[in-house]
């Protein structure tokens, strides 16, 4: 796997052509084929792989469908959850900083239970910790029903909190490595697109779902509720999958180095590690969306209202770069459009910024959400290709306390940043801090820039 990284560096042109003139040789073996019929045999080849391209090709796997269905509907719950638990903690206590805790008390678990999270996922049926991740998750959100519903104590509303995340320890990595059981790999680019096109699209209709059933109830105790029943029939339609069997179990003896074996599997794959360096410092820096209350009431001046169409702009921007992603042909160069998306993710954050047009601040956070896409699905699209099964649990552990500290630390950071220098300085360093990155990355890991077909 690291030897595909460790390549002379030959361009993927080159090499494609190669092929293609061997090929084209065999065709012909008394003529050597000139430049510009391997041009001409190249763009045939393009055009018989775009006409041959199945955009719903992941999508045709019953068991793919059950999944990403499954996923769709649990995120659901869980996005409505956030607004939930949010709108309850502010009015019982009025304290903007028991909404930090909220971050605090989801985020925790996953930095504690990584290494035997990912342990368990490689040795044990993943499917099963997925239903058990699952059927913790419904009893947290009972809990915070029965506690919303009785005005219960805040410290038992955190520990709800931090027994969901300890289920997301387990299930959001075991539900990565899972993919690899219901699909073959020739569909992993294609299920990573629409796997993120459900999750995107999920996070534009939870949240108002969840503020439509508060005001409808006037309270967040049916959304728990609704929470707990989303995973609960994530459970019974994972029963429905008949996944392939794993191609082998993690057998080592438990001990350090099989606890950290996710850890030093990123570290000595740098395609991978690059991109996910990427990744974590483009949230990290570019946490314009954690400023939005900011910019919607002082800088955009259009109330709540605007605000929720704030909001929703990335993920309809997302959607929309999701479906426009599974209509084109694979990337031949995701090294070098991953620079790029990273690059325009970085210059729209600038402008974004910079601006005081609502309509043009519109524009930008889709955008953010569109480039913020392509990158999920390369980086995905590497960990399932790249990551040997043995191996997938305790590697999907890592990249999900990744993710997981890049979104609790931004919002940190534009937090911290913003209340020394302003929100606009704040999310223009941000931009600028990605395009620095972005170059870095780069230059010291030159592969990334060289990586052709996922």
């Amino acid at each position: 796997m690291d030897s595909i990284d460790k390549r002379p560096q030959e361009s993927s042109e080159a090499i494609e052509l190669l092929g293609i003139s061997e090929s084209f040789s065999t065709r012909t073996p008394n003529q050597t084929p000139t430049h510009d019929e391997l041009i001409a045999e190249a763009r045939k080849r393009a055009s018989a792989e775009a006409a041959a391209h199945d955009p719903y090709l992941a999508l045709r796997y019953g068991d793919f469908r059950l999944l990403v269905i499954g996923r769709f509907i649990v995120t659901l719950g869980n996005q409505a959850l956030d607004v939930a638990i949010g709108w309850e903690l502010y009015a019982r206590t009025h304290s903007a900083l028991a909404l930090g805790f909220v971050g605090l008390a989801l985020f925790f678990p996953v930095v504690l239970l990584l290494l035997p999270a990912g342990q368990v996922i490689d040795r044990f049926d993943r499917k099963l910790v997925m239903q058990l991740a699952q059927g913790t998750m419904a009893l947290a959100a009972v809990g915070l029903a029965a506690l919303s519903y009785m005005q219960g104590p805040i410290p038992l509303i955190y520990g709800c909190l931090v027994m969901f995340g300890a289920a997301s320890a387990f299930g959001d990595p075991a539900s990565s490595a899972f993919v690899p059981q219901v699909i073959p790999a020739e569909v992993f680019n294609n299920a990573a697109t629409w796997s993120s096109s459900a999750w995107q699209l999920a996070s534009v209709i939870g949240p108002a779902l969840g503020g439509f059933i508060i005001a409808a109830q006037g309270g967040a105790g049916l959304v728990y509720v609704f929470d707990a029943l989303a995973a609960l029939l994530f459970v019974l339609l994972l029963a429905r999958i008949k996944a392939r069997p794993r191609e082998s179990a993690s057998r080592e003896a438990v001990d350090m180095r099989s606890l950290t074996a996710g850890v030093t599997f990123i570290w000595r794959t740098k395609i991978i590690l690059a991109a996910i360096t990427l990744d974590l410092f483009a949230v990290l820096l570019g946490g314009a969306t954690t400023l939005l209350p900011i910019f919607a009431q002082n800088v955009l001046h259009v109330g709540a209202f605007g605000l929720g169409v704030l909001r929703a702009a990335p993920s309809v921007g997302a959607v929309a770069m999701a479906f426009l992603l599974a209509h084109l042909p694979p990337f031949k160069r995701a090294g070098r459009t991953l620079l790029l998306a990273v690059i325009a993710f970085g210059v729209a954050t600038i402008i974004f910024g910079l601006s005081h047009s609502f309509i043009l601040s519109l524009v930008m956070l889709a955008l953010l959400g569109a480039f913020d896409n392509i990158s999920v699905v390369i980086r995905n699209t590497l960990m399932l290709t790249r990551t040997p099964d043995e191996t997938r649990g305790r590697a999907a552990a890592v990249n999900s306390m990744f993710i997981g500290a890049s979104n609790e630390l931004g919002g940190f950071e534009s937090g911290l940043t913003a209340a020394l220098w302003g929100p606009a300085a704040s999310v223009v360093f941000g931009g600028v801090g990605t395009i620095v990155v972005v170059i870095a990355v780069s230059l010291i890991w030159p592969e990334m820039r060289r990586l052709g077909r996922l």
